[in-house]
């Protein structure tokens, strides 16, 4: 007998994630964050002979007429799997009256549940680089580019202290120095408001990091953390932190933090063809493939979503490049 329920306490819930390897992104207070920015969330345990084998944290997002919605399940879900586990957390989900249901599993093997399909539409990245955090800091330090080491000392000898924001005073200190990081990187971000609520409702779980120079804040780093990932969410420096290479010192202090903590992987959260890859990979040479993005029908309207509406805004997109804007 298997039975999907609704999750309604916050603690059980995330010490379910914790201790059945769930990743960060589906802890309870990360879906609170969804929900305060036009996502509902709900959490679904999947419940085998009265035990609780697995779980998702399902956000859904409301579409146009006739697509109702979307459902997304972030690196996820979490636990113990079967075929009839599975056929009961589908049926479960066509109380939503949604679209599609968009999963982005965190493994790198192949999503083998049946009707299931590779989605383009992904939300996050699946090339990335993981530290395994389980191996010697000799070894660690081992699989560093030379330069990478280099800075990591001179940074260090500049005298750089890191300690973690306590206010809002201090995230939004971190947030001035994220949006000069944006500007010059060329890369969208969020209200202020957004990181502040990820700052209060996810909590200790999602410690932000601030490297400081005589007192001044140079460089952040904005991880979420379980005891088996820390997933990069957010990171960036001033120009004074660039000439410090404040980076490089302060995501080694937290890679040392989160081993510490008996952490077992350190995800950088993606690769793009930029610098920023090319600092990522200072650390970690060697990429992970993350399985991608899955998607289910769960709707008539599924082909709509699945191929029109991507070729009607590529079409857009085209027509306005052709006119020049």
């Amino acid at each position: 007998m298997i039975e999907i329920q609704t999750a309604t306490n916050q603690a059980k819930w995330d010490e379910l994630v914790s201790s059945t390897g769930g990743h960060p992104l589906q802890l309870w207070g990360w879906g609170e964050v969804k929900a305060a920015h036009g996502w509902k969330a709900e959490r679904l345990l999947v419940v085998k002979k009265g035990r609780v084998v697995g779980g998702a944290q399902v956000l859904a997002r409301r579409l146009p007429w006739p697509l109702r919605q979307l459902l997304y399940i972030p690196r996820g879900p979490w636990g113990e799997w079967d075929e009839p586990s599975v056929n009961a957390f589908e049926a479960r989900l066509g109380n939503y009256k949604a679209v599609s249901v968009l999963v982005e599993p965190d493994q790198t093997t192949v999503l083998d549940w049946k009707g299931w399909k590779k989605s383009p539409n992904r939300i996050l990245l699946a090339r990335t680089a993981v530290m395994e955090l389980t191996r010697s800091i000799e070894d660690l330090q081992a699989d560093m580019s030379k330069k990478t080491r280099q800075y990591i000392r001179k940074s260090e000898r500049e005298g750089i202290e890191v300690r973690l924001a306590a206010t809002r005073e201090d995230v939004a200190e971190c947030m001035a120095i994220y949006k000069e990081t944006a500007k010059r990187a060329g890369f969208a971000l969020h209200s202020d408001r957004y990181y502040s609520d990820i700052f209060e409702k996810v909590g200790e779980a999602s410690p932000v990091y601030m490297a400081e120079y005589q007192g001044r804040v140079v460089a952040f780093l904005w991880p979420i953390v379980t005891p088996t990932v820390a997933f990069e969410l957010y990171g960036g420096m001033n120009e004074q932190g660039q000439s410090l290479r404040a980076n490089y010192f302060l995501k080694w202090h937290v890679v040392q933090q989160m081993k510490q903590q008996g952490v077992k992987r350190y995800d950088v959260n993606g690769l793009l063809n930029d610098g920023v890859t090319a600092f990522k990979k200072g650390f970690i040479p060697e990429e992970t493939h993350m399985t991608g993005a899955y998607e289910k029908q769960l709707s008539l309207w599924y082909p709509l979503w699945r191929y029109l509406l991507p070729m009607a805004k590529s079409l857009v997109q085209s027509l306005r490049r052709l006119g020049g804007k």
